[in-house]
């Protein structure tokens, strides 16, 4: 049985705002095997990124505690986070604008080893920035090449590189191909996965798409306004979704055939506010099933079937079990 390298228990991050302030995580409880990925799923501003970012220290939580490798480093010390630092990194969603344009590619990807001091051999510095390049498929030649002359994918491809190149264990990926066209993100897709079984790494992977997601996850977190919703492997999550919202996710995505006709599920309402939220289910105001239970008392977790989260008042009797 893996081991667990990462757990979140009840973590929260809120923002102050002139309306008072924003819940942009609100107690998420989740745990990721060693060598698997975790899927994180939702509308674009239900706190995906934010989620990731606190959870790597990019952003300071307001709750709750972040295990890594069975220690709790919540409230880490700065010493100790940096060589946590080799561990966990990024992939950052916009390849452009997270690299230096006035560094080179070899200077972007040999910037992390300076900074740990892990390599100060100039000569072995330049062999380790090719070995990363041959990793991630760039070739010798863009070594003295600026980010703005090479398309999105090689960008990505240098984002991967840098977060490789502490040899760490666990990557956040932040929407690493939504800025890609669609033959480009299957080539980053599939580096992705052919690195994460040479290399042990496991990756939450934080994503819009959910043909994406389906592809590279092993366990999919469905996110609504802050909240988790539901979470289950990805096989069971797209052969059984059982909360309403990730039914109406998945009946949103296209199916290539004319043959096949899936009913498209309309949510309606008013989104709930993620300021000062009111106590109660935050996607009753959309929800077909919602009762004035749902619209006063916050569900609890649940497990309705082995291995399968889902967080709704009314589970077991939408989905008939």
């Amino acid at each position: 049985m893996s081991k667990i390298i990462v757990e979140v228990k009840d973590l929260k991050k809120h923002f102050s705002t002139p309306r008072g302030m924003l819940h942009a995580v609100d107690g998420i409880d989740f745990k990721i095997k060693e060598g698997e990925t975790l899927g994180i799923v939702g509308e674009s501003g239900c706190g995906k990124s934010t989620l990731g970012r606190t959870l790597l220290h990019l952003l300071e939580s307001d709750g709750g505690e972040i295990y890594y490798d069975g220690e709790n480093i919540t409230n880490i010390d700065q010493a100790k986070f940096r060589e946590l630092r080799k561990e966990m990194q990024i992939i950052f969603q916009d390849p452009f604008s997270s690299l230096n344009p006035r560094m080179t590619v070899a200077d972007i990807i040999k910037e992390p080893l300076i900074i740990h001091g892990i390599i100060k051999d100039k000569k072995k510095l330049d062999e380790k920035v090719l070995e990363l390049m041959e990793t991630v498929g760039l070739v010798e030649r863009l070594m003295n090449s600026y980010p703005h002359e090479l398309d999105g994918g090689r960008r990505q491809r240098i984002g991967i590189a840098r977060a490789l190149a502490l040899n760490p264990s666990f990557i956040v990926a932040d929407e690493p191909v939504s800025a890609l066209d669609v033959s480009i993100q299957a080539q980053v897709l599939n580096l992705m996965q052919d690195l994460q079984k040479e290399l042990g790494l496991t990756y939450m992977f934080i994503t819009h798409d959910l043909s994406v997601v389906k592809h590279i996850s092993d366990e999919i977190l469905v996110m609504y306004l802050g909240k988790m919703v539901e979470k289950t492997s990805s096989k069971k999550l797209f052969e059984q979704p059982m909360h309403p919202y990730t039914k109406a996710l998945l009946s949103a995505i296209p199916v290539p055939s004319l043959d096949v006709k899936r009913e498209r599920v309309l949510l309606k309402g008013e989104i709930a506010s993620p300021i000062e939220p009111k106590p109660g289910c935050r996607f009753a105001p959309r929800c077909p099933y919602a009762t004035e239970l749902c619209k006063d008392t916050d569900p609890e977790i649940e497990e309705i079937m082995p291995g399968h989260f889902v967080v709704c008042h009314y589970a077991k009797e939408i989905n008939k079990l």
